[in-house]
């Protein structure tokens, strides 16, 4: 049994399709399953033994897909391969779906690139259902519960400034936590998060690989972030801690774990203020007490 999975997105979009690639593992535990997506975070399906093959989404041959001629006649060939193909890449007029199957046991799951009911694990799950495969989970368990340090972990980043809050926020509620709670924070910050003024809030911890993210979010004893893809390596990390949302729905887009809190009090971020997060903090340190 061979199966290719076609994923886009960054890591966010790949995380929440996890449980989705769980279900195929578990069907077909000797299937060689490849996988088609995000460089970078593929290989978390690799390191979860959730795929055996990672493709890059941005090789070349894949535009293929998308036009008006015949495929190149390799390409074809290594495509008829698989016995089952799942995509979530998007496809509004019919050009990719149109080349399948390309022979008569091939099989075509095809699923909605963008998430339009929640959580959106189970929205890429539901294609699935026609294969007979339903989720016993919407969390994909990539680190086990460790001893938690009593570090703070903040992510004041996310893949779009407007789902941010406001970095001074960030700052007050990092000195609130280390003059007031006496807690250690620390900073995870991306290539998509600005350089200027994140040393304000606290120790830096940039770019790190994502299994050095896991390892650490999985030792801290509450996460603070935003609607981005660290939330949900929190989330994989069984780590519980605050959300705070803004102008992106978290019934689609929030991790379906109780661990996790979501404070929202509008489409703007700044509608948030630093009392509405310092209650919740309380709230979940006294939880753990």
């Amino acid at each position: 049994m061979r199966i290719l999975v076609l994923r886009g997105g960054a890591l966010g979009d790949l995380v929440v399709t996890l449980p989705a690639l769980a279900l195929l593992r578990r069907r077909w535990p000797a299937a060689r399953l490849e996988l088609a997506g995000n460089p970078v975070a593929g290989r978390l399906a690799l390191d979860a033994r959730l795929a055996d093959v990672l493709h890059s989404q941005h090789e070349g041959r894949w535009a293929a897909l998308y036009g008006s001629t015949p495929l190149p006649p390799d390409f074809r060939t290594w495509l008829a391969g698989f016995d089952l193909v799942v995509t979530y890449w998007p496809d509004p007029t019919g050009e990719l779906a149109r080349h399948f199957p390309l022979h008569a046991g091939q099989r075509l799951v095809q699923g909605g690139a963008h998430p339009t009911w929640g959580p959106a694990a189970a929205f890429y799950c539901a294609p699935l259902a026609g294969l007979g495969l339903q989720p016993e989970t919407l969390v994909c368990r990539l680190r086990e519960p460790a001893v938690r340090s009593p570090v703070i972990a903040l992510h004041p980043g996310s893949g779009s400034p407007r789902k941010n809050w406001p970095l001074d926020r960030w700052a007050a509620l990092a000195r609130w936590l280390r003059d007031v709670r006496q807690r250690e924070v620390v900073v995870l910050a991306g290539e998509a998060e600005p350089t200027a003024g994140l040393d304000e809030i606290g120790p830096v911890r940039r770019e790190l690989p994502l299994p050095q993210v896991l390892d650490l979010l999985a030792t801290c004893r509450l996460f603070i972030g935003h609607d981005s893809g660290v939330s949900h390596l929190a989330a994989a990390a069984a780590t519980p801690g605050l959300l705070l949302f803004g102008p992106t729905d978290p019934a689609i887009w929030a991790p379906p774990t109780p661990a996790l809190r979501v404070i929202r009090r509008g489409l703007r971020l700044d509608q948030i203020s630093l009392r509405d997060v310092q209650a919740q903090v309380d709230a979940l340190l006294a939880d753990q007490s």
